[in-house]
């Protein structure tokens, strides 16, 4: 690595996550969940701003000029980056009470994969939102769904469960969007880390947030680690690749459930970071929506 992870902004979120890069813009997005808020941030002015939607929001993907597609915590929906209008899509009945929406990502064919997260074990599942405005489940008896994405040649998908603190890889097909042979990759469960978000390089590369592990981690795509690189901070959420070459790591982290102590000794909790690496990442899918879906 050329240089150290630096701190970006203080944003001091509770529950940072999901980092997009829009390469049209060279603008970071990411939300903080618990604070309600879809952020913009602009790296090469050091200017973020935000929309409020009202309720919990874990994921964003990029959906055409102006538009975001968002998961709240039960629904789908587009977030006009113009006006802030939130405009409902799809809600999905989730069959546990204390179920929401977590981690997702659109793949090749501009399909939105989201999971969920339970309080109640094996409650969650992965859901596929198709263009044209229909959802699919794709796996169920999860827990935390969280840190998915696809493999540069588009034949293996990776899907993270925290709770049992494994990351999956699945056949993937991509004409059809349909996953099968699911096996372990990386089994981090001897560590008293959970992996959380996920990015992948070019290489193809697993780049994985480790909350309480105070690192983010690199795993080769045959799932031995590579690379763990220090944080400040307990628990880094999530991580994209951005920038003009698409070298740039982007960090997101939480200050959640963190004691006054843990954060003293970590008193940057919550922050975005910034990582200038050797690596190069995937450009980012948007979701690519039918004429009805709007």
């Amino acid at each position: 690595m050329s240089q150290s992870v630096k701190n970006l902004l203080a944003a001091r979120a509770r529950l940072g996550e999901c980092p997009v890069w829009d390469a049209d813009r060279q603008q970071l997005f990411w939300v903080d969940i618990y604070n309600h808020r879809v952020h913009q941030f602009d790296p090469a002015t050091g200017r973020d701003r935000y929309f409020d939607t009202g309720d919990l929001v874990s994921a964003i993907a990029l959906a055409g000029s102006d538009r975001l597609l968002i998961a709240l915590r039960d629904r789908l929906a587009f977030l006009n980056t113009q006006t802030g209008e939130i405009v409902s899509l799809y809600q999905i009945e989730f069959p546990h009470p204390d179920t929401r929406c977590n981690d997702g990502k659109c793949d090749s064919q501009g399909r939105f994969w989201i999971g969920s997260i339970s309080e109640a074990p094996g409650q969650a599942a992965l859901y596929r939102y198709d263009p044209d405005g229909s959802l699919h489940v794709m796996e169920t008896e999860l827990t935390i769904s969280n840190g998915l994405g696809w493999s540069p040649d588009g034949s293996t998908f990776y899907l993270t469960d925290s709770a049992p603190h494994k990351i999956y890889a699945y056949d993937y097909e991509a004409a059809t969007g349909t996953i099968s042979n699911r096996r372990i990759l990386v089994d981090l469960s001897k560590e008293a880390v959970e992996p959380d978000g996920l990015a992948i390089d070019e290489q193809g590369n697993l780049w994985s947030a480790l909350w309480d592990g105070w690192c983010i981690a690199c795993f080769n795509p045959a799932g031995q680690e590579i690379l763990r690189i220090k944080m400040p901070i307990q628990r880094p959420t999530s991580l994209t690749f951005g920038g003009s070459h698409l070298t740039d790591l982007y960090i997101t982290s939480a200050s959640v459930g963190l004691s006054q102590t843990e954060i003293q000794q970590g008193f940057y909790a919550g922050d975005l970071f910034y990582l200038s690496t050797n690596f190069s990442g995937m450009p980012t899918r948007q979701f690519l929506s039918s004429p009805g879906v709007q």
